[in-house]
């Protein structure tokens, strides 16, 4: 039932969305830009670029972004976004001490696919994760899509604890969580984030086929 709610929600959106309000949208966006979200902006697309890049600075840059945005989602009424921002920190720090951390080898922590447990772990965080987020924020906050914020909250939990353990699907989830929070932020306003969204979702997929390309290199050697 959530899951219908939710998707009769962003189809009744994207309908009545078209291309000339998305570009007045982003120019209006450009307009009302403060600082402080585009040096946010600036740090995530920095630290999606390191990721697919798997370069260590995937982590200070993105915890600069997080920290910011955990702030612009409160001033928006985005509860659950706000969440997962504190939630992105925290495991920012431990995929940081993940990937340094030192192995018996010497050799860095390698890009790996989900087995069949990995996945039903991955799928169960999901299930369980949406319906408590948004049973929540309809109790207990004034969210006005907590829908839309529940889902990308959840498939970001996965999303980032997959991208610590350096595996091939947190890319999966990213794009998923990308694609919806496009027009989730477009109708909060935040123009500039949801093109940001835009930007995620192409470094996102970017992002997928070269840790695909990394594990069959791994696989060969």
């Amino acid at each position: 039932m959530l899951v219908k709610i939710f998707g009769c929600q962003i189809y009744s959106f994207l309908r009545n969305m078209n291309s000339e309000a998305l570009f007045q949208g982003l120019a209006d966006g450009m307009q009302q830009l403060s600082w402080l979200e585009a040096f946010a902006v600036f740090m995530g697309i920095l630290s999606v670029y390191f990721s697919m890049k798997q370069h260590i600075w995937v982590y200070p840059s993105g915890i600069v972004s997080v920290l910011i945005y955990v702030w612009i989602c409160f001033e928006s009424g985005l509860y659950a976004d706000m969440g997962i921002n504190a939630y992105y920190f925290g495991m920012s720090i431990y995929g940081w001490y993940l990937w340094k951390k030192p192995k018996k080898d010497n050799q860095p922590l390698a890009v790996t696919r989900l087995d069949g447990r990995g996945w039903l772990v991955s799928l169960g965080i999901f299930t369980f994760s949406y319906p408590v987020l948004v049973t929540v924020l309809i109790q207990f906050t004034d969210s006005t899509v907590p829908y839309w914020d529940s889902f990308t909250t959840s498939s970001a939990f996965v999303a980032m604890w997959l991208m610590a353990k350096k595996k091939v699907e947190n890319w999966i989830f990213w794009i998923l969580t990308d694609l919806v929070s496009i027009p989730l932020y477009f109708h909060k306003e935040l123009y500039l984030t949801s093109f940001q969204y835009l930007l995620f979702t192409g470094l996102a997929t970017a992002g997928l086929v070269a840790w695909i390309q990394a594990v069959k290199i791994d696989e060969k050697a």
